[in-house]
């Protein structure tokens, strides 16, 4: 058994099974409810927990169960460790692709605060962060300047209380 009381999130190294039983825990599912959706064992779902990863039908019926979207965590993996794709540097394809194409990165508040924390705690500068996620200058000071005033009137909030 996994020590579930706090998984920090890593979007580079995602352990998609010990998020999921965390969840189940904090939401205390009983485990007849889960075999019955999942239409498995509890010997199986047990075994689900240790793994590092699941097929996505699996995980499909996971997140409808849950009502968590897991596949996001991937997203955001790619969003953030994916390599920049080389200019003139693949083989082109001949005409369109059938796959759907996604128009711009979606970052979550997860990610924003992944980030943010990064520059926050002195583990990243600004520069590095823009290098290393390619994201625009210009988002992250949006991010900086935005969620820095939600936490000072936070802050303030609770000085006043």
């Amino acid at each position: 058994m996994v020590n579930i009381k706090k998984i920090q999130m890593n979007f580079k190294d995602i352990h998609v099974g010990q998020m999921i039983e965390k969840e189940v825990t904090d939401r205390r599912i009983e485990i007849s409810r889960i075999c019955n959706f999942m239409k498995c064992s509890e010997e199986e779902v047990q075994k689900m927990y240790p793994k590092k990863s699941l097929d996505a039908e699996t995980l499909l019926k996971w997140s409808k169960l849950l009502e968590y979207d897991f596949f996001r965590l991937y997203s955001q993996h790619l969003i953030l460790y994916s390599p920049p794709s080389a200019v003139g540097n693949h083989r082109k394809v001949k005409g369109r692709s059938s796959l759907p194409r996604f128009r711009k990165n979606i970052y979550t508040r997860d990610v924003i605060d992944f980030i943010l924390e990064q520059i926050q705690s002195g583990k990243m500068t600004k520069n590095e962060v823009v290098d290393r996620y390619r994201i625009p200058k210009t988002t992250l000071y949006k991010w900086i300047d935005k969620y820095s005033n939600i936490k000072k009137i936070k802050d303030e909030r609770q000085t006043a209380e």
